[in-house]
This record gives C-alpha cells, structure tokens and sequence, in this order.
C-alpha cells in the first residue's frame, strides 16, 4: 500500500464508504494508482465566468489558454485514474458573451470546448442530455437583458432562450471488466410515479383496452417500474430534474449554511442531487468508487455514498471543504457494499500532513 503514500492533503476526512481531502487536486490526483475509478462527475469552473477564491492555483482564477492548459492536465489524470471502458461525466452550459470581454451580446459555445479537450485527452464522447432550465429563474438571477420582455418591446435581435445545462460523458477506451447490470429500482425525478398503485392503475387500464387474441399478460412489476423510469432517463431532455434540490438547501440538507467568505463573489454552483444521482444510478454499481475532482460543498460523494458506492473528493478552498465534512457527517446513514479496491480510504488515511 505504499503507493498511496505521495498523497499530501491540507486536511482530510476517510471514513469506511468515503474520503475527502482539501488540496489542489491536480497534486492530489496524481498519487492515485492508474485504473481504480469506476465512475466520475464534476461540474468544471466555467472558464471566465465566476471566481471561487483567491487561490492562486484555482482553476476558476485562469483565463484563456493557461485555463485549457490547467484543465487538460486534470482531464488526462482522469482518464488515467479510470478503469478502462468507464465514464466520467461533466456538467456544462453554454456560456454568454459580454461586450466588455468579448466585444458583443451573444454565447460561447464552452460546452463544445469541452468535448474537443476530452476527446484531444483521448476519452471517446459517449452521450449527452440537455437538462431544462426555467427561463423566469434564469431572468430573476441573472438579470441578463436577453431574458428580459423589455427587451423585446425594444430590440428583440438582443433577445435569446436562457442557458440549458448539459451533462456531457466520456469513455475510456478499452473494455469494461465488469459490466454494470441489472434494473431500476427507484426514479430520481419530480413527476413520476412507480408505486405498485399507480402499476396495478396502469395494468387495469390496459387490460380494459386489450383486444389481442387471449388474456393479457402484463409485465411483472419490477420490470414495469425499471422500464419506466428507463424511458424518462432515456430522453435527450432532462424536464424533471428538481432545481431546487441541491446541499445548500436546507429543505433537503439540513446541515447547509452559507459558505461564502467576505472575498467571494456570490455564486455557489452546486449539482443538483437528482442530475448527480441519476448519473451515479446509470453508470456506476453498488461498491463501486465515484470521484469528483472539484468537491465543493461534497454533493457527488453525498450522492453516491447514499447510493451504496464509496465516494471520494478533492476540493481546494476550505470553506467549501469545511462543508462538504459537515454535510457528509450530517448524512443519512446507509450500508455501503464492500469495497473493490482492497482497503482504499484505509490505505489513503495515513497519507495527509
């Protein structure tokens, strides 16, 4: 075990399903034995929209060329760290334009500078889904003048449709060796429902209209329910993702509280738990180890954990760092399956200063 050895943490929290460690994590990561992740998501700092800190290795303090640069760095060590024929997903929008920055009103097409960095890294592009974004949301937010009705009583030509969110994955070439199988057991969504009622409802209503030679013979149960929830997490457009549940929200984290210090901008991002939850249920098996480069306040290593997988984080500023231990602490407790990579976050415990 001594090849975890290099890992150098500012501080760190390892528990039996989950490790979390403050630090750059372009440092951090490169001490992690090559092949070991099953799954991964994170939601990048988009470059030259938001500032997290002042840290001069933060990657959201980079611009331009030296911001691709850091990055390809990270999304080759992801690559690396990735069991083969695996995925890591990445949460993007497209990004707007400004007069001062860019000389016009418009948008940036950042969600297809991704895909080229991770495909330039050698990930294959897998798949994508658009997530729906409420445009009146979007207006109150931001105030950009491309969402506002004034603006089309004005001069409709600088008016344009809010950002949608994206989820873009990758795969490792090569073959996956061990297949993730098996159906859905639960729907992560706002608007459907699974529950043996609404099954035995459906069933009589087909029954009723059946005019085929003989009974009808439904599908049993369980595979009704996971074929369900299948045709919503199929669609190309996510339309029932809560945007409102996320850990900063104390109606579903009850241990969230405000971590900005006096030196950040105000803008906290983190995933929504249903995007993340969706993705961990798609793409990765109970047991299996799910990482996320860029922690923040710790919702993918939440999300996963409380899906039975191990979890495990990087994230440079320390209140965020702060958070993300607090809200793990304060989760759900749930039995994690046993983990695949010997004894990972043991191994990984002694290895902070």
């Amino acid at each position: 075990m001594s090849h975890f050895a290099n890992i150098r943490a500012v501080n760190q929290v390892v528990t039996d399903d989950y490790a979390i460690y403050e630090g750059d994590a372009c440092e951090m990561i490169q001490a992690l034995p090559s092949g070991i992740i099953h799954y991964g998501i994170h939601s990048p700092p988009f470059e030259g929209l938001y500032k997290f800190s002042r840290h001069e290795r933060d990657l959201s303090n980079s611009e331009g060329e030296q911001f691709w640069q850091h990055y390809a760095f990270l999304i080759a060590e992801l690559l690396r760290v990735t069991v083969p024929g695996r995925l890591h997903s990445v949460h993007v929008m497209q990004l707007p334009t400004s007069k001062r920055r860019d000389g016009f009103i418009g948008m940036r097409d950042f969600r297809g500078e991704v895909v080229r960095a991770f495909e330039a890294a050698g990930w294959h592009f897998h798949s994508e889904v658009c997530i729906w974004k409420d445009p009146v949301g979007a207006m109150t937010r931001t105030k950009s003048i491309r969402l506002l009705h004034k603006q089309i009583t004005k001069d409709s030509s600088l008016s344009g449709q809010a950002a949608a969110d994206y989820v873009l994955t990758f795969r490792k070439p090569g073959e996956n060796p061990e297949p993730i199988g098996g159906s859905f057991e639960e729907y992560v969504g706002t608007d459907l429902d699974i529950s043996r009622d609404a099954y035995e409802r459906e069933i009589a209503e087909r029954r009723g209209q059946w005019k085929g030679p003989g009974p009808y013979k439904p599908w049993p149960y369980e595979q009704w329910a996971s074929i369900m929830v299948w045709q919503r997490y199929a669609s190309p457009v996510w339309t029932d993702i809560d945007q409102h549940r996320t850990l900063q929200n104390k109606r579903h984290n009850p241990a969230a509280r405000d971590e900005r210090d006096e030196a950040d901008e105000q803008h906290i991002s983190p995933l929504q738990l249903d995007v993340i939850e969706r993705c961990v249920d798609l793409w990765s098996a109970p047991g299996d180890t799910v990482l996320t480069p860029f922690l923040g306040i710790g919702s993918e290593v939440w999300a996963a954990v409380n899906m039975g997988r191990r979890g495990i984080g990087f994230e440079l500023k320390d209140t965020y760092f702060a958070q993300a231990a607090r809200n793990l602490a304060a989760r759900p407790a749930k039995e994690a399956e046993p983990s695949k990579v010997l004894d990972f976050f043991t191994a990984l415990a002694p290895a902070a200063e």
